[in-house]
């Protein structure tokens, strides 16, 4: 499968090495693929992995992925151009994150989620939220003693989220779908959990699991 990442920061390059690792083919997206950085991503990821403008990215993949700081995502989906979305299953890994007070809060909630935002964006394409709830870290194959954490995911196309579920399978997760793109709603605070327990526990080793009987 051919997978556009929109976004070159540390989430848009774990999820491409992982990917890539699996052996699909992966282009990441940004306003300067050739800097250094990506350079070095390129001889990490391998042959399987380049570098384009979002635009190229985003014509290239069958699957894409949102991966850009909430502040430049209205602009990366503009330079992507909506219509190259159109049909396609995107996974959107953002978090509507305001550092305006100098930590990070949530800039959107309750009646809204940047989930529903992109959606209403890319209104031709089918979003999945996926990916938010936990750093780049264990995005891929992530190990835990107490097993496989558990990732939520939720959109409103049926086809995209079965997509979605295999993915998260592949990569090492368990999986739960919580509906419609309206439940962003709810996981994007979560990932506000995970990031509030990291300042305050000094440790970002930590995913998580729904227990059952």
């Amino acid at each position: 499968m051919r997978v556009g990442i929109l976004g070159s920061g540390e989430v848009g390059q774990a999820l491409g090495t992982a990917f890539a690792t699996l052996g699909h083919e992966v282009k990441i997206g940004t306003r300067e693929p050739g800097s250094d950085k990506l350079k070095a991503w390129l001889g990490k990821a391998g042959a399987k992995a380049s570098t384009g403008i979002f635009a190229e990215a985003a014509e290239f993949g069958e699957l894409l992925v949102l991966a850009t700081a909430w502040s430049g995502t209205p602009a990366a989906i503009q330079l992507a151009g909506p219509d190259r979305t159109a049909g396609k299953t995107v996974i959107d890994a953002t978090n509507p994150l305001d550092f305006a007070g100098g930590g990070p809060a949530l800039a959107v909630g309750f009646k809204d989620s940047a989930g529903e935002q992109v959606q209403r964006w890319l209104p031709r394409a089918h979003v999945v939220k996926a990916f938010n709830i936990v750093g780049n870290k264990f995005m891929f194959r992530p190990q835990f003693a107490g097993g496989p954490p558990t990732m939520f995911y939720a959109g409103n196309d049926a086809g995209a989220k079965r997509t979605v579920k295999k993915i998260l399978d592949d990569f090492g997760w368990e999986s739960i779908d919580l509906g419609g793109i309206e439940s962003a709603r709810y996981l994007e605070p979560l990932a506000m959990v995970w990031i509030v327990h990291g300042f305050q526990s000094k440790t970002w080793d930590h995913a998580f699991k729904l227990l059952k009987n």
